[in-house]
Order: structure tokens, then C-alpha cells, then sequence
């Protein structure tokens, strides 16, 4: 029996915030031993990101500060532990549930490690019960909000009567590389912020919000290399190939259209987009695919716009836009992003 309900979403940013432009003059900093065409290139990919502001778990002076892995991995699990405290509270006051209603708390992040997870920590700081059922979701990057969600609509169709908080916090700025001038650390350095979100689930009869009608993964054959990180002695290193735009068009086809049908819904009776902003040319990529089919995500570009790409959380925070909407009964909901593995994630839902 399905009849899970996504019933609150909740943001909370890190207390660090620059605008692009102030952001500027630390890249050129940075940059100052390198040729001058590459400088103006980078400089080009921070102005063309379409990302005006973004927040972060550290003064922008110290991202810039030569600081070792173990350094920067300790602010992460400092930051991780206080977001994730303070976003979970907000959600569960603005929904009215107590902590220990919670039956299963789902935890997000790719960002930095800790162990134990993200999760532990919250148990005791928020006294859940002793027998919550916990999952760390830690190595699924950009795509992992929407797995959490699957994650938990599977938990909750089993299991009448349950709530499930997930929450997801992500501090790509922990991973700047500060040695590192592949072009794949200057893109991410211009599109990624931090955030933090929380997602308030139920199964419960009485819960009230937009019903989640199906959900589904859709997994690229040998296409491991496209997105992900290496791990080497000065941290979580970036690997994000050119070519990802160009395959989401190539299989955008097989992951959209299919995959209503098999829920007896079709694009032309989805009414809002919910798509992950990975960064401004996956989303030209995506709005040219969707404007195709009649259909806009300016909710994306607007939430790259204002916080950048917070890896997992991004797409909870174009979720938290549309829930504070009061869309009309019957009206569905898409939400779409992307990952390493590579893969695409998708949710369906209806008011």
C-alpha cells in the first residue's frame, strides 16, 4: 500500500556568505603564477557560472589557505553535525512532530567523512528513540537527495504509520582543491555552495502534502568516469568530464518518457519540474530538452543562481520552493538529477 507523503521541507545555510564578484579578487589571487590566458579563462568560468552568491562552512580567506585534508575534513564534521542539528529541528517544528515520533532517520552527504555518520550524532542531539532506524547515504553525490527520497518511500510502503526525516548536508567548499588547476576543480570551485535541507515523510493516514507516486533509478552503462571524486593525500579531488551534458541528452529520452508511462502519467500532465541545478550548462542542457516539450525550470536556475550547486541538498531546495506554493489537488510534480555512477534519479509526485 503506498501512501507516503512528503509533508514538510526545511533549508538552513552556513553562516558564511560572498557574492561572486568578492569572490573574484581570491581567484586571482590564487591564480597569480599561472599564464595569463588560463587566468582569464577561469575568471570567464566564475562570471559565466550563473551562480551570483553562495554560502560556506568557512570564511572565504580560509578556503584559499593551503590547509591540509585532515584540516579541512575536521571544520566538515563540525559544520555537518551543527546543520544537520539545526536543520532537522526546523523542519520537525514546523511540521509540530517531537523528535522521538521519528521512526527512521536517513542521513546525506558526500562531502567529507565521519565515522559514525552524520545520523549518530543526531540521535543523541535531538534524543531521538533508541530504536530508530538509521541509513548514512554517503557515496552517491549530487543525485543522493533524490535517493534519499527513494530510499525512504521504500522504508515507508512497508511500513504503514511511519516517519522518516532525511537530511542532507553537503560542504563542497571543504573539498576546494588549492593545487589542483585541472579544469574540472575550476568548475566546480565556480558552481558548488553549501547548504543544508531536511525532508519530513509519512506514511501516516492523516499526514497531509504531495503524494509520492512512484520512483525509479536509471543507471548508465560504463559510465563510472563521468563524475565522481579521487581521494588523494590533499583531499576529496573533483572528477567531472565534459561529456555529461551531452550524455544526459543523448539517453533524456529513456529516462523521462518510460518512466511516466509506467506511472500512467505522461509529460504534458506534469506540471512542475524539480530538477537538480548541477550547473549552468547541465541546466541549458536540460531547459532545452524540457522547453522542447513546453516546459520551464526557472525554480533551477534560480536556486543555482542564489546558493549555487550544494551537491545533494540542491534539488530539496527547488522541493522547498514548490511546497510553499499551495499548488492545486491533482497537479504532478517531476524531480530529476544526476550523479556519479553515472546515473539519473527520478521521483514522481502529486498534490
Amino acid at each position: 500500500m503506498n501512501n507516503t507523503k512528503i509533508v514538510k521541507v526545511a533549508k538552513v545555510l552556513p553562516e558564511y556568505c560572498r557574492d561572486t564578484k568578492e569572490i573574484l579578487p581570491f581567484v586571482e589571487l590564487w591564480l597569480q603564477g599561472q599564464e595569463e590566458r588560463f587566468k582569464r579563462k577561469v575568471i570567464k568560468i566564475f562570471e559565466g557560472a550563473a551562480v551570483d552568491k553562495r554560502y560556506g562552512i568557512m570564511p572565504i580567506e580560509e578556503v584559499f589557505l593551503a590547509t591540509s585534508f585532515e584540516e579541512k575534513n575536521t571544520i566538515y564534521v563540525r559544520e555537518t553535525k551543527k546543520l544537520g542539528a539545526e536543520v532537522l529541528r526546523k523542519a520537525l517544528s514546523d511540521a509540530h512532530w517531537k523528535p522521538e515520533t521519528l521512526d527512521y532517520i536517513i542521513t546525506v552527504s558526500c562531502t567529507g567523512i565521519m565515522i559514525p555518520s552524520l545520523d549518530a550524532y543526531l540521535i543523541n542531539a535531538l534524543g531521538l528513540k533508541q530504536d530508530v532506524v538509521r541509513l548514512p547515504v554517503t557515496e552517491m553525490g549530487c543525485a543522493a537527495g533524490i535517493s534519499g527520497l527513494i530510499y525512504a518511500h521504500n522504508f515507508l510502503k512497508s511500513n504503514p504509520d511511519k516517519r522518516i526525516a532525511l537530511v542532507a548536508v553537503e560542504s563542497p567548499t571543504a573539498t576546494f582543491q588549492l593545487n589542483d588547476y585541472s579544469m574540472a576543480n575550476m568548475v566546480s570551485a565556480a558552481i558548488f555552495g553549501d547548504g543544508a535541507a531536511c525532508v519530513l515523510l509519512s506514511s501516516e493516514e492523516e499526514a497531509f502534502g504531495p503524494k509520492i507516486i512512484g520512483e525509479e533509478m536509471y543507471h548508465f552503462k560504463d559510465a563510472t568516469h563521468l563524475m565522481g571524486f579521487d581521494l588523494t593525500n590533499h583531499g576529496l579531488k573533483m572528477i567531472l568530464d565534459p561529456l555529461v551534458p551531452e550524455t544526459i541528452t543523448e539517453h533524456f529520452p529513456m529516462i523521462v518518457h518510460p518512466f511516466l508511462e509506467k506511472h500512467g502519467s505522461g509529460i504534458d500532465k506534469v506540471d512542475h519540474l524539480i530538477f537538480h541545478p548541477g550547473g549552468r550548462k547541465i541546466v541549458q542542457t536540460v531547459e532545452e530538452l524540457f522547453g522542447k516539450l513546453g516546459k520551464n525550470i526557472d525554480d533551477t536556475r534560480e536556486v543555482l543562481r542564489l546558493y549555487g550547486n550544494m551537491s545533494s541538498a540542491t534539488v530539496l531546495y527547488v522541493l522547498e520552493r514548490f511546497m510553499e506554493r499551495g499548488i492545486p489537488e491533482g497537479e504532478q510534480g517531476l524531480l530529476l538529477s544526476f550523479g556519479p555512477g553515472f546515473s539519473a534519479q527520478r521521483v514522481l509526485i502529486e498534490w
